[in-house]
């Protein structure tokens, strides 16, 4: 089998037409995991050191979104939030799961957030981790992720961008990544996702103020203070906004909390999550 030794795959199911893989790790309370949106990405590159300390604790699913990853890419399905909260949804149904926690990186907090506003009896408590889903003016550093050519000098110049510790981003790493953005249809699908100008990409994620204040869930905002692709403005302004929200801020950090300090925010999120 051509995959069979690809960690990145995992389960197969149809979600609303669409072939979904997903990885569905120990037992307990549910909880979503949605990934970033980074080139070549998938739920496993994102969360690979998060899913085994938290699938100690709770049932951990972990789906590729569509458009990323091993998730089938259907010609007519239109990217966008209303078509990924649909997925998402779709999951939760097709897995006969009522509620569950969500956990969203980036874009896929921008997801993790949209969810929230338009099913509110989905979600029992949000993690939004360097999250999207506010309006602000697009990060050269953004701009450049969603704007990634494939080469493996461009992956590296994007780990450097990704990571404050400049040492947890090895070469293997890049061609690692390199490898996994030019597999058939990756980067065709992912230059579709977000055109230039790219600021309507960020403001397309973006929820309403007056929606975003009305969550009513326990939220949980995680940034890297020294994130150079989402500014920190954006997790400032989400703990302002959501009324029952705490905020913790990693120093020495930059986008990728959950590698960077993996051990601290497994233990944070799980805390949070298993707390009464």
């Amino acid at each position: 089998m051509e995959h069979a030794n690809n960690l990145e795959i995992g389960k197969n199911i149809v979600v609303n037409g669409i072939a979904t893989n997903y990885h569905d790790v120990g037992t307990g309370a549910p909880v979503l995991l949605i990934h970033g949106s980074g080139p070549g990405v998938t739920a496993w590159a994102n969360w690979r050191l998060t899913i085994p300390e938290l699938s100690q604790h709770c049932r951990v699913i972990a789906p590729d979104v569509a458009g990323f990853g091993y998730t089938q890419r259907l010609p007519d399905f239109k990217y966008g939030l209303a078509g990924w909260v649909a997925q998402m949804v779709g999951l939760l149904d097709a897995l006969d799961i009522p509620c569950a926690d969500i956990v969203g990186n980036s874009f896929g907090g921008a997801l993790a957030l949209a969810l929230a506003i338009r099913h509110p009896q989905r979600v029992r408590r949000l993690v939004l981790m360097g999250s999207a889903g506010v309006a602000f003016p697009i990060t050269p550093a953004l701009d450049a992720v969603w704007g990634y050519q494939p080469s493996i000098e461009n992956m590296r110049k994007l780990l450097d961008i990704f990571a404050y510790d400049r040492t947890l981003m090895s070469d293997e790493l890049a061609e690692l990544r390199y490898k996994a953005s030019i597999q058939s249809g990756f980067q065709e699908t992912f230059s579709s996702m977000f055109p230039a100008p790219r600021q309507n990409s960020v403001d397309a994620l973006a929820s309403r103020e007056q929606d975003i204040r009305a969550i009513p869930h326990e939220t949980l905002v995680i940034h890297g203070r020294e994130d150079q692709v989402i500014p920190l403005s954006s997790s400032l302004t989400l703990a302002d906004w959501i009324s029952r929200s705490q905020l913790h801020v990693y120093g020495r950090c930059g986008h990728w909390t959950q590698i960077e300090h993996a051990a601290r925010f497994s233990k944070l999120v799980t805390q949070f999550l298993t707390e009464s």
